[in-house]
């Protein structure tokens, strides 16, 4: 979709005022051309038992309408895939970020043997809009529309951060349309996709972009919308739990606020330090249009809260605060319970 002041490539990633269309986006006045995200279709009497067993959330008797995310996790419970479910009775819908869906249907298909599931990558099919609950209604009724379960806690999961959560009030929606139907008419306001990112990182959401080859659930906050504490067997589950009752996760991830010096932002993969040595990286960072410069970064667990921490800017160090989202106690949920029952207490 072209639209006047447009600026980006796969998608708009503004239309000239960044700031103008963050407000917009959280105020519900506005959506976000989002169609370079992928949509997988699952159809087939086994789909929802079969996705049930191999991910790491439950999607038995979920509702039509409903929204679940899930995580494909590799046999050490690593990180590999991350997705959001609709179902409406009939086909499953699955929603995954720019360039995931060849992967995560290939991974489905190989998993699929005699189970009666057909799997279709239909992203060429499909456009999606993201926006507030709301914003999302006024454009569309009746198509498929995933509810982001941010930050709540669901079934099952478990929250690693505080009672005071960043998140609290994001209230996201996709859509997906017909692809020969989008057009600017469909809404009076657009805002570009750096707003609803900038967005995401001052909610602590994790994405995929959070993720790298030794990223657990537990370190990004995962456990709280992804991953069902209680259900049975699946790829990296025992990881999972012997994380979650007996270890704790080695990182933790964490919004900075940056002290605004430099005009330009950290990029992603930027080291964070503490006295001259490194503790983390970041992976995201954005300009918000009410706290200014801050980023998402994973840090060492074992890093003091009260650490100021600094990230190389162009040379330049810049001081960073940490804001908790995941506490460094975590975890470890019942080794207390049972040290205390080996040792007859």
């Amino acid at each position: 979709m072209q639209r006047i002041g447009a600026v980006g490539d796969a998608v708009p990633s503004h239309y000239g005022d960044p700031m103008r269309e963050q407000r917009s986006l959280g105020e519900g006045s506005s959506v976000v051309d989002c169609s370079h995200f992928g949509v997988i279709s699952l159809s087939g009497l086994d789909r929802l038992v079969w996705l049930d067993s191999i991910t790491s959330n439950v999607f038995l008797g979920i509702a039509p309408g409903d929204t679940r995310e899930g995580l494909v996790l590799d046999p050490q419970g690593r990180i590999e895939h991350q997705f959001f479910l609709t179902d409406d009775g009939n086909t499953s819908w699955i929603l995954v970020e720019p360039g995931r869906a060849p992967a995560l249907a290939a991974w489905l298909t190989s998993m699929r043997f005699r189970m009666d599931v057909q799997i279709d990558d239909q992203s060429q099919q499909w456009a999606i809009l993201a926006g507030t609950a709301e914003a999302v209604s006024r454009v569309s009724q009746g198509s498929v529309v995933w509810h982001d379960p941010w930050p709540g806690v669901e079934p099952g999961g478990a929250a690693y951060s505080g009672p005071d959560h960043p998140g609290v009030g994001w209230n996201l929606a996709y859509l997906a349309i017909p692809r020969e139907d989008l057009s600017e008419s469909l809404s009076d306001e657009w805002s570009g996709f750096d707003a609803l990112e900038a967005l995401q990182v001052r909610a602590g959401r994790p994405t995929v972009a959070d993720v790298d080859e030794k990223a657990l659930p537990h370190e990004l906050d995962w456990l709280r919308t992804a991953v069902h504490l209680n259900k049975g067997c699946y790829r990296g589950q025992e990881t999972v739990a012997k994380v979650h009752n007996l270890g704790q996760p080695p990182r933790r991830v964490v919004l900075l606020h940056l002290d605004g010096s430099q005009p330009v932002l950290p990029q992603p993969g930027t080291a964070v330090t503490l006295d001259e040595g490194s503790v983390g990286r970041v992976t995201r960072a954005v300009r918000h249009y009410e706290w200014g410069q801050v980023a998402m970064a994973v840090i060492k667990r074992t890093v003091s809260p009260d650490a100021m921490l600094t990230v190389i800017v162009d040379g330049e160090a810049v001081n960073a605060s940490q804001e908790l989202l995941v506490l460094p106690e975590s975890g470890a949920t019942r080794r207390e319970a049972l040290a205390a029952r080996r040792s007859g207490a």
